[in-house]
């Protein structure tokens, strides 16, 4: 087997894996803490991590994706300075989210009528200084197209986590808010301690400020911070909107099918983890044909893999609903028809995000991002008042419809990309997976 379709073997079925655990321990611990914790408890808890999560996506968004894309793209010698960069403008960020952190912890906490939230977001504080270490260490393994030591950290924290909680609730242990940032704490300085094993051979930094490279770090990633946040906010759009204009019932019907249609996420992220740093360092030594490659043949794979999954879920929409909610939620039954139709786009939209911003036309993808977000927003607000619930779906699928026609546009003007390759792509990815993979191992090998 060639050592270029052994790295995709390899780094598709790592990240497949990290995806896949992140999905099962994030619904497990979800499905466990409900059970666990009073209402008030758990929503405080949600809001507390509602928070957190925003503040670490404003880290990582604006130096997570420029970091991976000039180690990819560079020569040997600049890394040190790229690293020393990166480091300067991660730690001034966790400075201020710290800073943040302090002064509003308290009045978060007062707003949402749950004095405990005060602790615990001063004692997060610790937590984010250990995941801005441990995502330096992860995009640098990245950057060099190592995924080993981002799954195995990331099953440590998630897992870590999960445990607890599970025996928690099988112990009957009555456990406290500030309890689990305390297992936080712990799973983020192990992983952190793992990750350094990883990536030490690649760790190479100097005491020094190198201006140039923190202008070239900031530059490129103030936009793709802006396109990780106008994402945020075009996923979640739908069900707060439903919660304002509608009830908290009618989001959670809809967040029943969101939930099913995650799953379906695992493949698309894989794909677009392994694609970005392969795509930043062809950009540099083989073009745009080799990036346009690069995209018809990862979202015809990605299809290939999801168009099974996608057909089942389908036609047994009413039995997985019911397997996993209940039959409570009969009325998410034609949300998840709708959101698996969409599902069928995202592996567009999401490569044509990757292909751009490892190409350095971030600024495009931030304002295509948000376009697609505001008139998600405008869909949302029309259709939920004239249809509902179902308004949510139908909005959600014209946009991202609108969102899809637009970035084939672009991607035809920019790297002549054809639709109709990737469906070519799609049919003949698991022949090419049955003689590459089954038949090759079957061969003789030569004497």
């Amino acid at each position: 087997m060639k050592s270029k379709d052994q790295y995709w073997l390899k780094s598709g079925v790592l990240n497949v894996i990290q995806n896949f655990s992140g999905v099962f321990f994030g619904f497990g611990s979800f499905y466990f803490l409900v059970r666990l914790l009073s209402k008030h408890d758990f929503g405080a808890w949600t809001l507390f991590m509602s928070t957190t999560t925003i503040l670490e996506i404003v880290r990582s968004g604006l130096i997570q994706n420029a970091l991976v894309k000039y180690i990819s793209s560079s020569e040997p010698e600049e890394h040190p300075k790229i690293i020393s960069a990166s480091l300067s403008i991660s730690g001034a960020l966790t400075i201020a989210c710290v800073v943040v952190n302090l002064l509003f912890g308290h009045l978060l906490a007062r707003l949402w009528d749950s004095p405990e939230l005060t602790l615990l977001f001063y004692t997060y504080n610790i937590v984010f200084i250990l995941s801005g270490i441990l995502t330096q260490f992860n995009c640098i393994e990245q950057a060099n197209l190592n995924f080993s030591g981002i799954v195995v950290t990331n099953f440590i924290r998630q897992s870590t986590f999960f445990l607890f909680v599970v025996a928690c609730f099988f112990s009957g242990f009555a456990t406290k808010l500030v309890y689990l940032v305390y297992v936080q704490i712990f799973s983020a300085l192990l992983s952190t301690i793992v990750a350094y094993g990883y990536v030490r051979r690649h760790l190479k930094f100097s005491f020094k400020l190198y201006p140039e490279w923190m202008r070239k770090l900031f530059n490129y990633g103030k936009y793709a911070f802006g396109t990780s946040v106008s994402s945020i906010l075009s996923g979640t759009i739908d069900q707060m909107m439903l919660g304002a204009l509608l009830s908290p019932a009618a989001s959670g019907a809809f967040n029943i099918a969101v939930r099913i249609t995650n799953l379906i996420d695992i493949p698309t992220s894989a794909v677009a983890n392994i694609v970005f740093p392969q795509s930043a360092k062809r950009m540099e030594t083989e073009g745009k044909d080799a990036i346009r490659y690069l995209y018809e043949k990862s979202v015809g794979t990605i299809l290939a893999i999801l168009i099974p999954p996608l057909a089942f879920l389908y036609f047994f929409a009413g039995y997985v609903v019911h397997f996993i909610a209940g039959a409570k939620y009969d009325d998410s039954i034609p949300l998840l028809k709708v959101t698996l139709i969409y599902c069928l786009l995202i592996p567009y939209g999401r490569q044509f995000g990757t292909i751009l911003d490892s190409i350095g036309r971030t600024r495009l993808t931030f304002v295509i991002v948000l376009i697609t977000a505001s008139l998600n927003l405008g869909l949302n607000y029309i259709f939920i008042l004239k249809f509902g619930v179902i308004g949510a779906a139908y909005a959600t699928l014209i946009s991202n419809i609108i969102g899809f026609v637009i970035a084939q546009y672009i991607l035809s003007k920019e790297l002549h990309v054809k639709v109709w390759h990737t469906l070519i792509y799609a049919y003949r990815f698991y022949p090419e997976m049955y003689e590459k993979y089954w038949l090759s191992k079957k061969q003789p090998k030569n004497l």
